[in-house]
């Protein structure tokens, strides 16, 4: 029989934004360009829709892990501590105190320094702990290459084709004096009323994310758990913070020219797949019209494999969201930790 363990976790929804901008490709003199992609529908037609790219949604869970770590006081690697994106590899004093370490000494004798450091790292970092991290530090004289995969993983945020739109607004800085002198002066100097275009996006976009919590402090290269400073306590806070940064993520979410174009969120649906066993939690996109049926289907499938080892809780709405995540939140620190 499964444990009670939860071991891994996914997200499927469908997410209503308005009016946003939050990740963009650059630009074209005074228009700035939206992100799109192209899309394969349940048809096999192709699709351009707008999207928010993976790399956006990880820096804003990211984001939100920062602050909880801090707030729960939870280790953080010097990097890490002033949210370097490099984390534990630009911590300069890493490389040299691992290296002057009894243990690393003993782990290069039997040739096991790699397993070693990564050790060292997990225990120093909850972030590199959580969202992976290449160490690519000179230590004891050898430049290394030393992975650490993260426990959390996103998609891109696709927009539905049938239900997305983008559209660029005329936009004009406003300049109280020098309104004659248009985009510059003879210097050069933009003190003008210059005029742009900036695009908002609007629509319903298909969400996928995992969760392996059973890899939060598992040692990539031994598969064994690391034993954190703080023990179990530690372990259950870092389990905590990362659901809730996952949470917060959909609550606020971060990202660009949220100063004016701060999006709506009219709306989230969508469901939650749980796994206590190793058997992965069923992930099937909003993409797909049917995706909380399939999910469930495919739950089915498992349990008759292994009982209860899969459940699928559905939300149909933010605040439905909020209150299954609050109970995962709720279970993962009731039940005794478990690096799997």
């Amino acid at each position: 029989m499964p444990s009670n363990v939860i071991k891994s976790i996914s997200v499927s929804g469908l997410i209503t934004l308005d009016m946003h901008s939050l990740n963009n490709e650059g630009a074209e003199g005074n228009y700035l360009l939206t992100r799109e992609v192209q899309i394969a529908d349940s048809s096999g037609d192709l699709h351009a829709v707008n999207a928010i790219s993976g790399d956006m949604l990880k820096h804003i869970q990211a984001e939100h892990l920062f602050y909880l770590a801090h707030e729960r006081q939870l280790p953080l690697c010097n990097a890490c501590s002033r949210f370097d994106a490099n984390r534990i590899v630009g911590d300069a004093e890493f490389a040299g105190r691992v290296a002057g370490e009894d243990g690393y000494r003993q782990a290069k004798e039997k040739g096991t320094t790699d397993s070693y450091i990564l050790t060292r790292a997990l225990q120093t970092c909850t972030m590199d702990d959580a969202e992976g991290v290449l160490i690519t530090s000179e230590i004891d004289g050898k430049n290394r290459a030393i992975a650490r995969k993260s426990v959390v993983e996103f998609g891109w945020l696709v927009g539905r084709p049938e239900s997305t739109r983008t559209e660029s607004y005329f936009h004009v800085k406003y300049v109280p004096e020098g309104r004659g002198k248009g985009a510059g002066d003879e210097s050069g100097a933009n003190v003008g009323q210059n005029i742009f275009h900036r695009p908002a996006s609007s629509g319903q976009y298909a969400l996928v994310l995992t969760v392996d919590l059973f890899r939060l402090g598992r040692n990539d290269i031994t598969l064994q758990a690391v034993e954190y400073t703080g023990g179990s306590k530690e372990a259950r806070q870092r389990k905590e913070i990362l659901l809730e940064s996952v949470l917060s993520s959909f609550i606020k979410p971060t990202g660009a020219h949220r100063n004016t174009q701060n999006p709506h969120i009219v709306d989230f649906v969508g469901c939650l797949a749980l796994s206590r066993s190793t058997l992965p939690a069923p992930m099937v996109s909003a993409l797909n019209a049917g995706f909380i049926e399939q999910m469930n289907g495919i739950a089915s499938a498992l349990n008759r494999l292994r009982e209860g080892a899969v459940e699928v809780r559905r939300f149909d709405s933010q605040s439905e969201f909020a209150a299954v995540m609050a109970d995962v939140i709720a279970d993962a620190a009731e039940l005794e930790v478990s690096h799997g």
